[in-house]
């Protein structure tokens, strides 16, 4: 029996970290070869970290990298590894690079450069021409990256009718909602459909706005799921994969046989040796893996979050972070979520209050920090709200309060935040959710003042649903259920409360989610049975609120379509639709 021992090195990277990259790609190769590993696959671009954006147009950057791969070569002494880097032949490309022994031995060139969505490969890299095959071990192996095996008539499908046994498909794929089990089906049939093995290697961690989950798969010939990653966590997963199944399975069916074209297999070319012979020596046995945990709904994107959180903060430099608590949801999770990512010791809460602000809210806030166990101060703003109203009577005249007045607590407690982040080297947190951001129902300088704004793409529902999984965790009311049940409001005056400026939120998500995640017209929505009021309401919201989001914090994206790098609709606009 054939058997090729495959690595999956799940890494967190950091963009344009080459020397710290370079040092996780090494200890892995290591860990492999100790483990009796044929093979070692790496993320997409793991060398650089992905997106590595505009440092592409860097020429010393992308000349960096490259020396950075020179300097791996003698890490692969009796292995083969499998490194995703920037390659630089005439233009650049998205490439992984083959070594074996101490030699570069050839170079894949991804072909299909997504263009939608986060990603803009296209605006730097040159697509691919090639499909080879690789003899490694005594296996025919084909390589592709990422966007290459999700078209059904891409570069693996073109390897497994040259005859590659095994695809490997290394990936830089960033997450959302639900995304681990769409990514399982798509590769479950690209494997029974070609009659191959499939090893999936994904990026895992935080980079800017996105979150890359991991979950790296293989898959036999007949499309049976043989071994995962978990979701999150940097792992290297270890596993054998019987090639010769593969080979026996395809004299049982001769659909390939009809499939061939001549053409696509001068695209593929002579298998290129590799490590030709199979492995003599005895190879460890590998020991039994312990089950993946499931990650399903609120659990899944709480991970993200505090993933994306903690990554976000180490990775720019800081230690330390500062909320502002207000005793309502938003502030608890998000404060909850920063505890998860950062520890107690490296999150401090910071209440306000006004002469709005009602007890319970400053007691909620008060007890919340006390459950996390996190530093808290209580800075009162009616001081600083009552000078601010003296200083600017002279031009307001006669003036009866209103948004203006509403919106300037919310600016001094910025205010507030923005000095304690310069005094003490404190990241900032903001706590505006999708919901309010996509309405406007923010205070840009007041509440959206921040670094980080780590519910951004959470709707106001799930929030909910996010903070009682939390309670559940923990087995009692870290979040106190006052929080969870009291009617959600600003507090920016008497009596007020969020349902006088938006529709219940019930209501109002599945409109947003609508509108912003499926791109439904007004008709459309109401035609599904929403309410026409709310809906006119809510898109007309939605598109004055474009010039707001722009100066938004980046933060956590966790749905299909998040404001920022995902949603990129002009400010000037007149449409209507």
């Amino acid at each position: 029996m054939r058997t090729v021992r495959i690595a999956l090195a799940q890494i967190d990277t950091t963009v344009g970290d080459l020397d710290g990259n370079m040092a996780l790609i090494a200890a892995q190769i290591r860990r492999a070869r100790d483990l009796g590993a044929d093979l070692v696959c790496f993320p997409e671009l793991a060398l650089t970290g992905y997106p590595p954006e505009d440092l592409l147009l860097r020429r010393q950057f992308v000349e960096d990298n490259l020396a950075a791969l020179r300097e791996l070569l003698p890490e692969t002494a009796g292995i083969t590894a499998i490194v995703g880097f920037v390659d630089l032949d005439g233009d650049i490309y998205n490439a992984a690079a083959i070594l074996h022994d101490g030699r570069h031995i050839d170079t894949y060139h991804k072909q299909f450069l997504p263009n939608y969505g986060v990603f803009d490969e296209n605006r730097y890299f040159l697509e691919g021409k090639r499909s080879p095959v690789y003899l490694i071990a005594g296996a025919r192996v084909g390589v592709n990256i990422c966007e290459d095996i999700w078209y059904p008539s891409g570069p693996a499908f073109e390897q497994a009718l040259a005859g590659a046994e095994l695809i490997i498909n290394i990936n830089a794929s960033p997450y959302h909602r639900g995304k681990r089990d769409f990514r399982a089906r798509m590769l479950a049939t690209r494997a029974a459909d070609n009659i191959v093995a499939v090893a999936y290697v994904n990026q895992v961690g935080g980079q800017d706005e996105l979150v890359f989950d991991g979950g790296s798969m293989v898959f036999d010939a007949r499309g049976e799921l043989i071994a995962e990653a978990p979701l999150f966590d940097e792992d290297l997963l270890v596993c054998d994969v019987d090639v010769d199944t593969v080979v026996q399975a395809r004299l049982h069916d001769n659909r390939r046989r009809k499939e061939i074209d001549r053409a696509a297999l001068d695209r593929v070319g002579a298998p290129i040796p590799v490590s030709a012979a199979p492995r003599l020596r005895e190879r460890p046995p590998l020991l039994p893996r312990p089950a993946v945990p499931r990650l399903d709904g609120p659990a899944e994107v709480y991970r993200a979050l505090v993933v994306g959180t903690r990554d976000y903060v180490r990775k720019t430099g800081f230690q330390n972070v500062v909320i502002g608590l207000s005793g309502g949801i938003d502030s608890s999770l998000t404060a909850a979520i920063a505890v998860d990512a950062l520890g107690a010791d490296h999150v401090t809460g910071v209440s306000m209050p006004s002469r709005y602000s009602s007890e319970h809210s400053r007691t909620d806030a008060r007890q919340l920090a006390a459950n996390l166990g996190i530093r808290y101060l209580t800075i009162p703003i009616d001081g600083a709200f009552a000078a601010s109203l003296d200083m600017l009577r002279p031009a307001l005249g006669e003036h009866a309060p209103g948004l203006a007045e509403e919106n300037l607590q919310a600016r001094i407690r910025g205010n507030i935040l923005m000095f304690l982040s310069n005094a003490f080297n404190w990241l900032v947190l903001t706590t505006g959710n999708k919901s309010e951001i996509a309405t406007g129902y923010t205070t840009l300088y007041g509440d959206m003042a921040g670094g980080f704004a780590v519910i951004k793409d959470v709707p106001k529902t799930l929030v909910y649903e996010l903070a009682r999984y939390r309670n559940a965790v923990e087995g009692r009311d870290l979040i106190p259920e006052s929080v969870l049940t009291k009617p959600p409001s600003a507090e920016l005056r008497p009596g007020q409360l969020d349902t006088d400026s938006l529709p219940p939120y019930a209501v109002l998500d599945p409109i947003l989610e609508a509108y912003i995640e499926e791109d439904r017209s007004p008709e459309e929505i109401i035609a599904m049975g929403a309410d026409p009021e709310a809906v006119q309401r809510a898109v007309r919201l939605v598109q004055s609120s474009e010039y707001k989001r722009r100066q938004a914090p980046p933060g956590v994206k966790i749905t299909p379509r998040a404001f920022g790098r995902d949603r990129r609709f002009p400010i000037a606009n007149r449409y209507r639709g």
